[in-house]
Protein backbone atom coordinates (compact mmCIF):
# COMPACT_ATOMS: atom_id res chain seq x y z
CA UNK A 1 0.00 0.00 0.00
CA UNK A 2 2.13 2.90 -1.44
CA UNK A 3 -0.89 5.51 -0.11
CA UNK A 4 -2.45 5.45 3.90
CA UNK A 5 -2.36 7.71 6.49
CA UNK A 6 -1.94 6.76 10.49
CA UNK A 7 -3.48 8.70 13.53
CA UNK A 8 -3.82 8.92 16.87
CA UNK A 9 -4.18 11.58 19.52
CA UNK A 10 -0.61 10.94 20.54
CA UNK A 11 1.71 11.98 17.97
CA UNK A 12 5.00 13.43 17.63
CA UNK A 13 5.60 16.34 16.01
CA UNK A 14 8.25 19.32 15.81
CA UNK A 15 8.86 18.89 19.49
CA UNK A 16 5.38 18.90 20.70
CA UNK A 17 2.79 16.26 21.32
CA UNK A 18 -0.42 16.44 19.24
CA UNK A 19 -3.45 14.75 18.01
CA UNK A 20 -2.72 14.22 14.03
CA UNK A 21 -3.22 12.11 10.91
CA UNK A 22 -0.21 11.63 9.11
CA UNK A 23 -0.26 11.06 5.07
CA UNK A 24 2.23 8.73 3.52
CA UNK A 25 2.52 8.45 0.03
CA UNK A 26 5.35 6.54 -1.71
CA UNK A 27 7.03 5.69 1.45
CA UNK A 28 7.85 9.47 2.31
CA UNK A 29 4.83 11.45 4.80
CA UNK A 30 3.18 13.39 2.37
CA UNK A 31 1.10 15.71 4.93
CA UNK A 32 0.66 16.22 8.49
CA UNK A 33 -3.22 16.76 9.18
CA UNK A 34 -5.77 17.15 12.22
CA UNK A 35 -6.92 13.95 13.65
CA UNK A 36 -9.89 12.68 12.03
CA UNK A 37 -9.40 14.66 8.71
CA UNK A 38 -11.19 12.55 6.31
CA UNK A 39 -8.68 11.01 3.18
CA UNK A 40 -9.35 9.54 0.49
CA UNK A 41 -6.73 6.66 1.35
CA UNK A 42 -6.71 4.30 4.31
CA UNK A 43 -6.58 5.62 7.98
CA UNK A 44 -5.33 3.38 10.34
CA UNK A 45 -6.17 5.01 14.27
CA UNK A 46 -4.08 3.77 16.91
CA UNK A 47 -5.81 5.59 19.53
CA UNK A 48 -4.46 6.98 22.15
CA UNK A 49 -0.98 5.10 21.63
CA UNK A 50 1.41 7.18 20.37
CA UNK A 51 3.26 7.66 17.05
CA UNK A 52 6.33 8.26 17.31
CA UNK A 53 9.41 9.12 14.75
CA UNK A 54 11.03 5.39 13.97
CA UNK A 55 14.53 5.55 16.32
CA UNK A 56 18.01 5.77 15.01
CA UNK A 57 20.66 4.00 16.79
CA UNK A 58 23.50 4.87 15.88
CA UNK A 59 26.01 2.54 17.72
CA UNK A 60 24.98 -1.15 16.97
CA UNK A 61 27.74 -4.25 16.33
CA UNK A 62 25.92 -6.88 13.45
CA UNK A 63 29.61 -8.79 12.83
CA UNK A 64 28.35 -9.66 9.34
CA UNK A 65 30.57 -10.89 7.57
CA UNK A 66 32.83 -12.77 8.90
CA UNK A 67 31.43 -13.80 12.66
CA UNK A 68 27.73 -14.10 11.17
CA UNK A 69 28.09 -17.13 14.82
CA UNK A 70 28.00 -14.03 16.81
CA UNK A 71 25.10 -12.04 15.02
CA UNK A 72 23.58 -10.91 11.34
CA UNK A 73 21.76 -8.38 9.31
CA UNK A 74 18.93 -10.33 9.66
CA UNK A 75 18.77 -11.15 13.26
CA UNK A 76 19.77 -7.90 14.13
CA UNK A 77 17.50 -5.93 12.06
CA UNK A 78 14.56 -7.76 13.04
CA UNK A 79 15.31 -6.83 16.69
CA UNK A 80 15.70 -3.66 15.58
CA UNK A 81 12.39 -3.38 14.31
CA UNK A 82 10.60 -4.47 16.75
CA UNK A 83 12.05 -2.50 19.34
CA UNK A 84 10.50 0.80 16.83
CA UNK A 85 14.36 1.39 15.55
CA UNK A 86 13.92 2.49 11.71
CA UNK A 87 17.36 3.08 10.76
CA UNK A 88 20.35 2.35 12.60
CA UNK A 89 24.25 2.33 11.75
CA UNK A 90 26.43 -0.68 12.41
CA UNK A 91 30.11 -0.67 13.82
CA UNK A 92 33.69 -1.10 11.87
CA UNK A 93 34.77 -4.09 13.98
CA UNK A 94 34.11 -7.52 14.78
CA UNK A 95 33.27 -8.37 11.36
CA UNK A 96 35.76 -10.37 9.02
CA UNK A 97 36.90 -7.90 7.28
CA UNK A 98 36.81 -4.90 9.42
CA UNK A 99 35.75 -1.92 7.59
CA UNK A 100 38.63 0.14 7.15
CA UNK A 101 39.02 0.11 3.13
CA UNK A 102 36.92 0.48 0.16
CA UNK A 103 37.47 -2.90 -0.71
CA UNK A 104 36.04 -4.41 3.11
CA UNK A 105 33.13 -1.80 2.87
CA UNK A 106 32.18 -3.36 -0.16
CA UNK A 107 31.62 -7.29 1.09
CA UNK A 108 30.18 -5.75 3.85
CA UNK A 109 27.40 -4.20 1.38
CA UNK A 110 27.79 -7.58 -0.97
CA UNK A 111 26.35 -9.39 2.52
CA UNK A 112 23.35 -7.22 3.60
CA UNK A 113 20.86 -8.15 0.45
CA UNK A 114 17.84 -9.05 1.29
CA UNK A 115 18.70 -9.50 5.20
CA UNK A 116 17.68 -5.80 6.01
CA UNK A 117 14.03 -5.68 7.91
CA UNK A 118 15.34 -2.13 8.76
CA UNK A 119 17.58 0.62 6.69
CA UNK A 120 21.58 0.80 7.87
CA UNK A 121 24.17 3.00 7.11
CA UNK A 122 28.00 2.09 8.24
CA UNK A 123 30.62 3.41 10.15
CA UNK A 124 34.23 3.03 8.77
CA UNK A 125 37.38 2.71 11.31
CA UNK A 126 40.60 4.31 11.00
CA UNK A 127 43.47 1.92 12.46
CA UNK A 128 47.41 3.28 12.08
CA UNK A 129 47.74 1.99 8.83
CA UNK A 130 44.92 2.85 6.73
CA UNK A 131 45.13 6.63 7.13
CA UNK A 132 46.02 6.72 2.84
CA UNK A 133 42.81 4.86 2.40
CA UNK A 134 40.43 6.78 4.18
CA UNK A 135 39.75 9.31 1.06
CA UNK A 136 38.25 6.41 -0.91
CA UNK A 137 36.35 4.76 2.42
CA UNK A 138 34.91 7.79 2.80
CA UNK A 139 33.56 8.56 -0.67
CA UNK A 140 32.39 4.97 -0.96
CA UNK A 141 29.69 5.82 1.72
CA UNK A 142 30.69 5.75 4.88
CA UNK A 143 28.60 7.87 7.12
CA UNK A 144 32.03 8.32 9.35
CA UNK A 145 34.74 6.80 11.31
CA UNK A 146 35.64 5.07 14.46
CA UNK A 147 38.92 4.77 16.50
CA UNK A 148 39.80 3.10 19.40
CA UNK A 149 42.36 4.23 21.64
CA UNK A 150 43.00 1.19 23.40
CA UNK A 151 43.06 -3.04 22.52
CA UNK A 152 39.60 -3.04 20.97
CA UNK A 153 39.52 -7.27 21.45
CA UNK A 154 40.09 -7.50 17.87
CA UNK A 155 43.75 -7.93 16.36
CA UNK A 156 43.04 -6.66 12.83
CA UNK A 157 41.69 -3.15 14.79
CA UNK A 158 44.28 -1.85 16.93
CA UNK A 159 44.02 1.59 18.93
CA UNK A 160 45.42 4.69 17.28
CA UNK A 161 48.15 7.04 19.03
CA UNK A 162 47.69 11.22 18.81
CA UNK A 163 50.15 11.04 15.84
CA UNK A 164 47.53 8.73 13.56
CA UNK A 165 44.84 10.88 14.70
CA UNK A 166 46.41 14.29 13.61
CA UNK A 167 46.89 12.35 10.20
CA UNK A 168 43.18 11.17 9.60
CA UNK A 169 41.46 14.41 11.60
CA UNK A 170 42.00 16.91 7.80
CA UNK A 171 40.78 14.44 6.16
CA UNK A 172 37.85 13.57 8.15
CA UNK A 173 36.74 16.88 8.33
CA UNK A 174 37.30 17.51 4.38
CA UNK A 175 34.42 14.96 4.22
CA UNK A 176 32.40 16.89 7.15
CA UNK A 177 31.87 13.70 9.07
CA UNK A 178 31.91 12.36 12.75
CA UNK A 179 35.11 10.91 14.37
CA UNK A 180 33.90 8.44 16.83
CA UNK A 181 35.95 7.51 19.51
CA UNK A 182 36.62 4.71 21.42
CA UNK A 183 37.70 6.82 24.62
CA UNK A 184 39.72 3.98 27.64
CA UNK A 185 43.30 4.69 27.41
CA UNK A 186 45.01 1.80 29.51
CA UNK A 187 47.03 3.74 32.17
CA UNK A 188 48.61 0.41 33.89
CA UNK A 189 46.25 -0.38 36.16
CA UNK A 190 44.76 -3.10 34.75
CA UNK A 191 47.76 -5.45 35.51
CA UNK A 192 47.95 -4.81 38.96
CA UNK A 193 44.26 -6.06 39.44
CA UNK A 194 43.45 -9.71 39.81
CA UNK A 195 39.96 -9.95 37.85
CA UNK A 196 37.61 -12.73 40.39
CA UNK A 197 34.31 -13.26 39.52
CA UNK A 198 33.62 -10.69 41.89
CA UNK A 199 32.02 -7.85 39.27
CA UNK A 200 34.06 -5.14 41.53
CA UNK A 201 37.23 -6.66 40.65
CA UNK A 202 36.32 -6.00 36.47
CA UNK A 203 35.42 -2.53 37.68
CA UNK A 204 38.39 -1.85 39.34
CA UNK A 205 40.55 -2.99 36.58
CA UNK A 206 38.81 -0.48 33.96
CA UNK A 207 39.10 2.96 36.27
CA UNK A 208 37.31 6.17 35.40
CA UNK A 209 40.67 7.37 35.13
CA UNK A 210 41.24 5.46 31.83
CA UNK A 211 38.03 6.85 30.29
CA UNK A 212 38.62 10.49 32.43
CA UNK A 213 42.35 10.40 30.49
CA UNK A 214 41.34 9.39 26.91
CA UNK A 215 38.63 12.03 26.69
CA UNK A 216 40.97 15.02 27.90
CA UNK A 217 43.24 13.54 24.91
CA UNK A 218 40.56 13.97 22.66
CA UNK A 219 39.27 17.43 23.71
CA UNK A 220 42.90 18.45 23.57
CA UNK A 221 43.25 16.78 19.91
CA UNK A 222 39.99 18.65 19.15
CA UNK A 223 41.44 22.24 20.27
CA UNK A 224 43.99 21.31 17.75
CA UNK A 225 41.88 20.65 14.56
CA UNK A 226 40.18 23.92 15.44
CA UNK A 227 44.00 26.23 16.06
CA UNK A 228 44.16 24.24 12.30
CA UNK A 229 41.44 25.38 10.57
CA UNK A 230 39.92 21.87 10.39
CA UNK A 231 37.57 21.74 13.50
CA UNK A 232 36.98 18.05 13.17
CA UNK A 233 33.83 16.44 15.13
CA UNK A 234 34.67 14.32 17.97
CA UNK A 235 32.78 12.17 19.14
CA UNK A 236 32.59 9.96 22.54
CA UNK A 237 31.21 6.71 22.24
CA UNK A 238 29.34 5.00 25.16
CA UNK A 239 30.20 7.36 28.05
CA UNK A 240 30.42 5.52 31.65
CA UNK A 241 32.72 7.41 33.83
CA UNK A 242 30.52 10.82 35.25
CA UNK A 243 34.22 12.51 35.91
CA UNK A 244 34.45 13.36 32.37
CA UNK A 245 31.24 15.13 32.06
CA UNK A 246 32.99 18.63 33.28
CA UNK A 247 35.73 17.94 30.19
CA UNK A 248 32.62 17.60 27.89
CA UNK A 249 31.07 20.55 28.99
CA UNK A 250 33.80 22.38 28.59
CA UNK A 251 34.54 21.46 25.51
CA UNK A 252 31.21 22.57 24.28
CA UNK A 253 31.91 25.69 25.87
CA UNK A 254 35.06 26.45 23.67
CA UNK A 255 32.75 26.14 20.76
CA UNK A 256 34.55 22.73 20.05
CA UNK A 257 32.52 20.46 17.87
CA UNK A 258 32.83 17.87 20.27
CA UNK A 259 29.30 15.61 21.35
CA UNK A 260 29.59 12.27 23.77
CA UNK A 261 26.78 9.56 23.82
CA UNK A 262 25.76 7.46 26.55
CA UNK A 263 23.79 3.67 26.46
CA UNK A 264 20.73 2.03 28.55
CA UNK A 265 22.73 -0.15 29.92
CA UNK A 266 24.50 2.99 31.81
CA UNK A 267 21.54 4.49 32.83
CA UNK A 268 19.28 1.57 33.91
CA UNK A 269 22.04 -0.65 36.00
CA UNK A 270 24.21 -0.08 38.93
CA UNK A 271 27.00 -1.90 40.07
CA UNK A 272 26.35 -2.66 43.61
CA UNK A 273 23.27 -5.12 41.72
CA UNK A 274 25.31 -7.02 39.84
CA UNK A 275 25.48 -10.58 41.14
CA UNK A 276 29.36 -12.14 40.82
CA UNK A 277 29.73 -14.20 38.08
CA UNK A 278 26.89 -12.59 35.99
CA UNK A 279 29.33 -12.27 32.54
CA UNK A 280 26.59 -11.22 30.89
CA UNK A 281 26.56 -7.43 32.48
CA UNK A 282 30.80 -7.09 31.56
CA UNK A 283 30.90 -4.03 28.77
CA UNK A 284 33.90 -2.20 28.15
CA UNK A 285 34.02 0.46 30.04
CA UNK A 286 31.81 -0.74 32.57
CA UNK A 287 28.83 -0.19 34.36
CA UNK A 288 29.13 1.95 37.35
CA UNK A 289 27.89 2.35 40.60
CA UNK A 290 24.75 4.20 41.49
CA UNK A 291 25.94 7.40 42.23
CA UNK A 292 27.79 7.55 38.91
CA UNK A 293 24.25 6.39 36.95
CA UNK A 294 22.29 9.50 38.49
CA UNK A 295 25.28 12.02 37.17
CA UNK A 296 24.82 10.36 33.69
CA UNK A 297 21.29 11.21 33.77
CA UNK A 298 21.73 14.87 34.63
CA UNK A 299 24.03 14.94 32.07
CA UNK A 300 21.23 13.48 29.52
CA UNK A 301 18.93 16.27 31.54
CA UNK A 302 21.15 19.09 30.81
CA UNK A 303 22.69 18.40 27.60
CA UNK A 304 26.05 17.37 28.27
CA UNK A 305 25.37 13.76 26.77
CA UNK A 306 24.24 14.56 23.33
CA UNK A 307 21.92 11.40 22.87
CA UNK A 308 21.22 7.57 24.03
CA UNK A 309 22.40 4.66 21.75
CA UNK A 310 22.15 0.68 22.35
CA UNK A 311 25.59 -0.14 21.57
CA UNK A 312 24.40 -3.59 20.97
CA UNK A 313 27.40 -5.81 20.78
CA UNK A 314 26.09 -9.12 21.38
CA UNK A 315 28.43 -12.78 20.81
CA UNK A 316 27.89 -16.46 21.04
CA UNK A 317 27.16 -17.73 24.18
CA UNK A 318 29.82 -19.43 25.28
CA UNK A 319 31.88 -16.68 24.22
CA UNK A 320 30.54 -15.08 27.45
CA UNK A 321 31.44 -17.90 30.17
CA UNK A 322 27.91 -17.89 31.47
CA UNK A 323 28.52 -21.46 33.33
CA UNK A 324 31.71 -20.61 34.65
CA UNK A 325 31.43 -16.86 35.04
CA UNK A 326 34.56 -15.99 34.40
CA UNK A 327 34.37 -11.95 33.52
CA UNK A 328 38.16 -12.13 32.55
CA UNK A 329 37.77 -14.12 29.82
CA UNK A 330 34.17 -13.22 28.60
CA UNK A 331 33.38 -10.95 25.34
CA UNK A 332 32.66 -7.59 26.38
CA UNK A 333 28.77 -6.25 25.30
CA UNK A 334 25.55 -6.28 26.18
CA UNK A 335 22.47 -7.41 24.44
CA UNK A 336 19.36 -5.51 24.18
CA UNK A 337 19.38 -3.88 21.17
CA UNK A 338 14.86 -4.57 20.95
CA UNK A 339 14.51 -3.61 24.55
CA UNK A 340 16.02 0.24 24.44
CA UNK A 341 13.22 2.61 24.48
CA UNK A 342 11.55 0.28 27.04
CA UNK A 343 14.43 0.78 29.17
CA UNK A 344 14.67 3.72 28.88
CA UNK A 345 11.05 4.81 29.24
CA UNK A 346 10.81 3.41 32.40
CA UNK A 347 13.36 5.05 34.02
CA UNK A 348 13.33 8.36 32.02
CA UNK A 349 9.02 9.12 33.17
CA UNK A 350 9.89 8.91 36.38
CA UNK A 351 12.37 12.04 36.28
CA UNK A 352 10.24 14.30 34.65
CA UNK A 353 11.26 13.05 30.57
CA UNK A 354 7.95 12.79 27.93
CA UNK A 355 8.45 10.91 25.38
CA UNK A 356 9.05 13.96 23.25
CA UNK A 357 12.14 14.16 24.95
CA UNK A 358 12.82 10.73 24.13
CA UNK A 359 12.21 10.84 20.66
CA UNK A 360 14.91 13.90 20.89
CA UNK A 361 17.10 11.76 22.26
CA UNK A 362 16.77 8.65 20.22
CA UNK A 363 15.58 9.31 17.12
CA UNK A 364 16.13 13.28 16.05
CA UNK A 365 19.75 13.68 17.43
CA UNK A 366 21.35 10.49 16.48
CA UNK A 367 19.63 11.05 13.25
CA UNK A 368 21.71 14.54 13.24
CA UNK A 369 24.61 12.99 14.37
CA UNK A 370 25.23 10.27 11.35
CA UNK A 371 24.01 13.24 8.68
CA UNK A 372 20.54 11.27 8.17
CA UNK A 373 18.56 14.01 9.84
CA UNK A 374 17.42 15.10 5.77
CA UNK A 375 15.55 11.79 5.79
CA UNK A 376 15.14 10.48 9.27
CA UNK A 377 14.49 11.18 12.92
CA UNK A 378 11.71 13.49 12.81
CA UNK A 379 7.79 13.19 11.52
CA UNK A 380 7.76 16.25 9.02
CA UNK A 381 6.60 16.28 5.15
CA UNK A 382 9.07 14.63 3.25
CA UNK A 383 11.47 12.56 5.55
CA UNK A 384 10.67 8.92 5.08
CA UNK A 385 7.40 7.54 6.85
CA UNK A 386 9.32 5.48 9.69
CA UNK A 387 6.93 5.13 12.78
CA UNK A 388 7.05 3.58 15.90
CA UNK A 389 3.73 2.45 17.32
CA UNK A 390 4.53 2.78 21.83
CA UNK A 391 1.85 1.70 24.28
CA UNK A 392 3.41 3.77 26.86
CA UNK A 393 1.46 1.80 29.71
CA UNK A 394 2.17 -1.62 29.35
CA UNK A 395 4.10 -3.40 32.08
CA UNK A 396 5.90 -6.48 31.14
CA UNK A 397 8.72 -9.26 32.06
CA UNK A 398 11.87 -9.54 29.54
CA UNK A 399 12.28 -12.61 28.86
CA UNK A 400 14.32 -14.71 27.03
CA UNK A 401 12.13 -16.46 24.74
CA UNK A 402 11.24 -12.64 23.50
CA UNK A 403 14.16 -12.03 22.29
CA UNK A 404 14.94 -11.71 18.49
CA UNK A 405 18.22 -10.58 18.15
CA UNK A 406 20.39 -14.00 17.23
CA UNK A 407 21.29 -15.46 20.79
CA UNK A 408 18.77 -15.33 23.34
CA UNK A 409 20.57 -13.80 25.84
CA UNK A 410 20.56 -10.34 27.43
CA UNK A 411 21.71 -9.07 31.07
CA UNK A 412 17.56 -7.35 31.26
CA UNK A 413 15.56 -11.20 31.47
CA UNK A 414 13.43 -10.97 34.36
CA UNK A 415 13.53 -7.00 34.21
CA UNK A 416 10.22 -5.42 34.65
CA UNK A 417 9.36 -2.50 31.92
CA UNK A 418 6.55 -0.05 31.19
CA UNK A 419 6.12 0.65 27.28
CA UNK A 420 5.56 -1.64 24.39
CA UNK A 421 6.16 -1.64 20.87
CA UNK A 422 3.21 -2.90 18.96
CA UNK A 423 3.88 -1.62 15.29
CA UNK A 424 7.22 -0.41 13.50
CA UNK A 425 7.17 1.11 9.77
CA UNK A 426 10.25 1.88 7.37
CA UNK A 427 9.59 4.14 4.92
CA UNK A 428 5.63 3.50 4.99
CA UNK A 429 6.01 -0.71 5.05
CA UNK A 430 4.52 -2.10 8.38
CA UNK A 431 7.22 -4.56 8.80
CA UNK A 432 6.63 -5.49 12.75
CA UNK A 433 2.87 -6.02 14.38
CA UNK A 434 2.52 -7.23 18.01
CA UNK A 435 5.67 -9.68 18.15
CA UNK A 436 5.08 -10.84 14.57
CA UNK A 437 7.38 -9.44 11.63
CA UNK A 438 5.28 -8.78 8.42
CA UNK A 439 5.58 -8.22 4.90
CA UNK A 440 9.64 -9.13 4.04
CA UNK A 441 13.15 -7.13 4.76
CA UNK A 442 12.63 -3.97 3.07
CA UNK A 443 15.21 -2.00 4.54
CA UNK A 444 18.00 -0.63 2.11
CA UNK A 445 21.38 0.66 2.47
CA UNK A 446 22.03 4.50 4.01
CA UNK A 447 25.62 5.61 2.24
CA UNK A 448 26.63 8.89 2.33
CA UNK A 449 25.80 11.07 -1.15
CA UNK A 450 23.48 8.93 -1.72
CA UNK A 451 20.32 9.43 0.60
Amino acid sequence: MSHFALQSTQVVVAGKMIAACVEIKDQLIHAIHAYGQELSCEVKDFGEQVIMPGLVDSHVHINEPGRTEWEGFNTATQAAAAGGITALVDMPLNCIPVTTTKAAFQEKLDSVDDKLWVDCGFWGGVIPDNIDELDDLLNAGVLGVKSFLIDSGIEEFPPVEAKDMRAAMPILAKHNVPYLIHAELDCGHFDDVEITKEYDSFLESRPKSWENNAISLMVDMARESKKAGDNCKVHIVHLSSDEALSTIAQAKAEGLRFTAETCPHYLTIASENIPDGKTLFKCCPPIRENKNREHLWQAVTDGRLDFIVSDHSPCTPELKYIDTGDIEKAWGGISALQFGLSLIWTEAKNRGFTLVDLARLMSQETAKFAGLDSIKGAIKVGNHADFCVFDENIEYTITTEMIKHKHNITPYAGRKVFGQVNHTFVRGFHVYQQDEFINSPVGRPLLKGQL
